[in-house]
């Protein structure tokens, strides 16, 4: 196993590595103008046979130990998934092993911190998606068709997902950052999301609220969907500071901590 962890980490720009027989872009910094310790966290955690698994963490912003929160999800998914096996189920049960065993450890801490927690699976040519809370994971293939995309676990989320709210109301509602689900509940569910196949041209998306806070989720989709992974960062990470620094309540912008994972075969 290879793995990369950062935790508390402000990255100058966006770097581009190998990963499980393709290659991902990978971003995290603390909000501007923040003191605070930088609450969102990722590892990528290379297996053999070409496979892998991507995680994305964001420590609940406003609540004790944010950042401790997030850095143990990554550590306890980490050590989890690093136990080896040949048996087909065996790395979703290392997964949902290792978010039980993170939601734990951070109850157990006793001062109301919190995270969301984004994972995806990468095996054999196919993504398998889990999460906990508002952090989205999502497929969209070079023309734009998404083919995969989670529902964030919040009553704005469910309400986008019904077709009661449209993306442009979500983004300025006043409880868009109210979460229902999250680790460091005793009540914490996992949603196990299905198989999909990564054709050659696809590409796969972790993210924190911080990048979904301060672009419409198209204008995600239309930067990602095409062109060379350091060129599609960039243009996240570019348009994203432009937002956070200069708030507008016409557009989606929200200064926040801010990590994100893109992936392609």
């Amino acid at each position: 196993m290879d793995a990369r962890a950062l935790v508390n980490t402000d990255m100058p720009h966006a770097e581009v590595v190998s990963f499980a027989s393709g290659s991902v872009a990978l971003f995290t910094e603390r909000g501007p103008e923040r003191e605070t310790p930088n609450e969102d966290a990722l590892a990528l955690i290379g297996l053999r046979d070409g496979a892998g698994v991507l995680v994305l963490a964001d420590g609940a912003g406003g609540m004790p130990g944010g950042d401790r929160a997030s850095a143990i999800a990554i550590d306890r998914l980490t050590r989890a998934v690093a136990w080896d096996s040949d048996e087909p189920d065996a790395l979703r049960t290392r997964i949902v092993d290792g978010i039980e065993a993170a939601n734990e450890a951070i109850c157990e801490l006793g001062r109301g911190a919190a995270s969301t927690l984004a994972v995806a699976e990468i095996r054999d040519g196919h993504m398998r998606s889990y999460h906990v809370g508002d952090s989205m994971i999502f497929v969209t293939g070079q023309r734009g068709r998404v083919k995969h995309q989670t529902v964030s676990h919040s009553p704005v989320g469910y309400a986008v997902e019904a077709g009661v709210m449209d993306e442009a109301e979500a983004v300025h509602h006043e409880d868009r950052h109210v979460v229902s689900n999250l680790l460091g509940s005793p009540e914490m569910r996992i949603e196990i999301g299905p198989s999909v196949r990564l054709s050659p041209r696809d590409t796969l998306v972790l993210g924190s609220d911080g990048l979904f806070d301060n672009l419409y989720f198209e204008e995600i989709v239309e930067r990602v969907r095409k062109g060379p992974l350091p060129q599609v960062a960039k243009s996240l990470v570019e348009a994203c500071r432009r937002r956070m620094r200069n708030p507008d309540t016409s557009r989606p912008s929200k200064p926040d901590d801010m990590a994100f994972l893109v992936f392609r075969r």
